[in-house]
């Protein structure tokens, strides 16, 4: 987004940049990242005409996330404590917590259905906004999916607490608010901040991201079968690929326990869901038989695409055929009322016969 960031970097310099942004574009295109962007401008000692300078202590600490002045507030679980004052206490650990997590791995997935902005969060970040900065120059504050700030209960408190802060902010805050659409955002908080669009990205960018951030490294197809799926946005193809590579993690295992004996294969099917979503289940024969299409396809003499359990790499393709005919086979079963349980332990006798 070097157009958006070269705006707001001359905005910067000339002192026309808002007190209170809202960053709005599809999901997974860079939100987030973007505001920790500007977090990193308005901190450094050093910033050039349109970027922060990048090595300077205040750059590094934001991009570490442990600026002491940037505050990044994600949805989190409801509080479980009574008490007010607890209750805020107990959302500083959570999202401390979320924080942590994406220290380590920031390419996070979107906060779970349950999570939100509740009023204990945003008392959290009420209390940070009127204590003096730590290092003597600017608060951020950055609101990450906004769109969250009606809790559970379906009531507006927490939107209304964040409204008040919009209306008085401190004169040493920024506020940078994102979300995928302003209109789910109380019309009195879109009236209070500026709008920054963001659009989906060209597939150069997506590639090039993908292609030197995914480890382990993609090859050409898995990445050029990334960047479709992702559709300009670098989150989704990121999502797909994991999911993706989780379920085919899943179909090596189950066929990992075909191959090793009653015992393991029976094992595996009972720690399947019972009555997991069916398009989740369907997604993981899908995964089996292509799998075995993979083995199918090195006993023809040609390279595996991706890698296969070593106990089917002596098979004949013959019977590799027949058991991607009868995974197909219960995959049809599948989207009737049979338990998952039952459906992979016969599919598991049935193709250990075969293989």
């Amino acid at each position: 987004h070097l157009d958006v960031r070269r705006r707001l970097a001359h905005a910067f310099h000339s002192g026309r940049l808002p007190q209170a942004l809202l960053v709005t574009g599809p999901p997974g295109v860079g939100k987030q990242r973007v505001a920790l962007w500007l977090a990193q401008l308005l901190e450094c000692a050093a910033p050039t005409e349109t970027e922060p300078c990048g090595t300077c202590i205040p750059c590094r600490q934001v991009m570490a996330l442990q600026h002491p002045d940037v505050h990044w507030l994600v949805p989190i679980p409801r509080p479980k404590a009574g008490d007010a004052d607890k209750q805020v206490e107990e959302a500083g650990e959570a999202v401390a917590a979320v924080l942590d997590e994406r220290r380590g791995q920031p390419l996070y997935a979107a906060p779970d259905g349950m999570s939100s902005h509740g009023i204990a969060s945003v008392r959290l970040l009420q209390r940070a906004a009127a204590m003096t900065s730590v290092t003597g120059g600017l608060k951020v504050f950055i609101v990450g999916d906004a769109e969250r700030l009606v809790p559970q209960e379906s009531s507006p408190d927490a939107a209304n607490a964040l409204l008040k802060l919009l209306e008085e902010p401190p004169a040493d805050s920024r506020l940078i608010l994102t979300a995928v659409d302003a209109q789910r955002l109380l019309p009195t908080i879109r009236s209070r901040v500026v709008p920054v669009r963001l659009g989906r990205l060209g597939d150069d960018d997506v590639r090039q991201f993908l292609a030197t951030q995914v480890r382990p490294a993609l090859d050409a197809d898995a990445l050029e079968a990334r960047v479709r799926a992702a559709g300009g946005s670098i989150g989704a193809g990121i999502t797909a690929g994991e999911e993706a590579h989780k379920v085919q993690q899943s179909a090596r295992a189950i066929l990992d326990a075909v191959l090793a004996g009653p015992g393991p294969r029976l094992e595996r099917a009972l720690r399947q869901q019972p009555w997991s979503a069916r398009g989740d289940f369907t997604a993981l024969l899908d995964a089996v038989a292509d799998t075995l299409g993979e083995a199918a396809r090195g006993a023809l003499g040609h390279k595996p695409r991706r890698a296969v359990p070593g106990g089917l790499l002596g098979c004949e393709p013959e019977a590799l055929f027949r058991a991607m005919d009868r995974v197909g086979e219960a995959r049809d079963a599948a989207h009737g009322n049979v338990n998952p349980q039952l459906l992979l332990a016969v599919l598991g006798e049935d193709l250990a016969a075969l293989l």
